[in-house]
């Protein structure tokens, strides 16, 4: 086994490479550290042993000792071991150090080049650290060095007279003593300066100023700071974006969170994943969706009312030669998409996604209806083919049961603005997990029976999605947070 030196990036997930995510994805342990995205710990499978060796609050960070032997003890064990680092391993990130201490052990180690922070920060500022007709070169400089060493190897002076751009790491403690000696080698205090925090996150915050005036303002760690004319440049695209400086909550469950956070990911919100409902078993363990399963030639339609419903029935049906001469509806484009994952046309779709809507085009018996459901499904589709003449058989495909909400994930929360809702079931276990006092105060939801549970348990401004699907859901939250709601 080998132990893999792996570059995370800045911080933007999407910005790890590929050869990173598939040794992840293999990992036994992972050894990260505060500046790793943590969400590319749920890259490595949920087996793997997760250590962190990072600063938390006042308690002080695992020593570079420690962290090399914690490295070779379990390479040196034959466990396949990822080593998650911020930026990339060889930029003023101890890489070589942990190298090093494991070749000497015989341990075998490869290093995996991450995206640094140095271009990719001001990149995400839209600051771009060259100019073809003005700033035709960069330097990367840290600002933070070996506290132990009885003097200072940067000569700020001479990076001065240099020219270009000036990106300095690890910097913002040091900066009233940079900025006088960067002037002092004579670049004037009007040279424009910038310092980006927590860049390529959703909580980048850019601040603009000058050589002079920028240890002026309320800077914290950490944060990459450009001296130079392109700092000036504004070409922001990143905190434009139509979510960005938002914090929107995903009730989901975490196998089906994962498309509605990437797509307010990529809009600019700041996600947070609360899942207050889990995917269970109906409580006969499916036995009765099984007995269905084998009576479907002796019905003329089956009814799917949710992708989860979709996919449990499909999965019980095995061979989908199975549903020769029997037609199937379904309550909307979600469930829809199920089914062409599995090449399978639905025969009905509505135009309102609503088991109201699928009822309007149904039409009339006689005939037998399967509705495969979820275990608290409302009535209203069963009751309603009934009246229409046909022959009901429901059948429970899952259960929705509440999952337990971290202490932590409260507090995310409390300073949350939105959450997205795409099922009553969610609503009212969010309800029942969070205190009135600390629930964002605006509820978006998928359709109109989940709007009217949110009105029920309390949200003051409830935006129900135009159409009710995933997609709608997301432009709802997007026109919600650009003031067209």
């Amino acid at each position: 086994m080998t132990v893999y030196l792996v570059g995370a990036g800045p911080g933007d997930p999407g910005l790890l490479t590929v050869r990173g995510a598939e040794l992840l994805a293999r990992a036994e342990v992972v050894v990260y550290d505060r500046l790793s995205a943590p969400s590319l710990l749920d890259l490595a499978p949920s087996s793997a042993e997760r250590i962190y060796v990072g600063k938390r609050g006042a308690t002080p960070s695992a020593s570079q000792d420690e962290i090399n032997r914690l490295l070779v003890e379990h390479g040196a064990a034959g466990r396949e071991v990822v080593r998650l680092k911020g930026g990339d391993p060889f930029v003023f990130a101890r890489g070589a150090e942990e190298l090093d201490a494991l070749r000497r052990a015989g341990v075998p180690a490869e290093v995996v080049p991450g995206i640094t922070s140095a271009i990719a920060v001001p990149a995400y500022a839209g600051i771009p650290v060259t100019r073809r007709y003005s700033s035709t070169s960069f330097t990367v400089v840290t600002g933070h060095e070996d506290p132990s060493k009885e003097r200072s190897d940067v000569d700020w002076e001479a990076i001065a007279r240099v020219g270009g751009t000036i990106v300095i790491l690890m910097g913002v403690a040091n900066l009233p003593t940079i900025s006088r000696r960067l002037i002092a080698g004579g670049l004037p205090p009007e040279t424009p300066a910038a310092a980006v925090r927590w860049g390529t996150r959703p909580s980048q915050l850019t601040i603009r100023a000058t050589l002079g005036t920028l240890a002026d303002h309320p800077l914290a760690a950490p944060s990459v700071i450009v001296v130079g004319d392109v700092a000036a440049d504004d070409l922001d695209w990143f905190a434009s974006r139509p979510l960005s400086g938002r914090r929107v909550v995903v009730t989901r469950a975490p196998e089906q969170a994962s498309k509605l956070s990437r797509r307010l990911a990529e809009a600019g919100a700041e996600v947070v994943e609360v899942p207050t409902i889990a995917i269970a078993d109906p409580t006969d363990g499916g036995a009765a969706l099984a007995a269905a399963v084998e009576g479907l030639e002796t019905g003329d339609w089956v009814a799917l009312t949710s992708p989860n419903g979709a996919e449990r029935f499909l999965d019980a049906v095995g061979d989908v030669r199975r549903l020769a001469g029997v037609r199937i509806a379904v309550i909307g484009p979600g469930t829809a998409a199920v089914l062409a994952a599995r090449m399978i046309v639905p025969d009905l779709v509505p135009d309102r996604y609503v088991a109201e809507g699928l009822l309007e085009v149904f039409g009339s018996g006689p005939g037998r209806v399967l509705v495969a459901q979820a275990a608290d499904a409302r009535p209203v589709l069963a009751d309603g083919l009934r009246a229409a003449g046909w022959v009901v058989d429901v059948v429970e495909t899952y259960r929705t049961v509440p999952a337990q909400v971290p202490d932590a994930a409260l507090d995310e929360v409390a300073t949350s603005d939105a959450v997205a809702f795409a099922s009553s079931s969610a609503v009212r276990n969010f309800a029942d997990a969070v205190e009135h006092a600390r629930r964002p105060p605006v509820a978006v939801v998928i359709g109109p029976i989940t709007a009217a549970t949110a009105s029920e348990v309390g949200f003051e401004t409830v935006i129900e999605a135009a159409t009710h699907d995933l997609d709608g859901l997301v432009s709802a939250v997007r026109d919600w947070s650009t003031g067209l709601t």
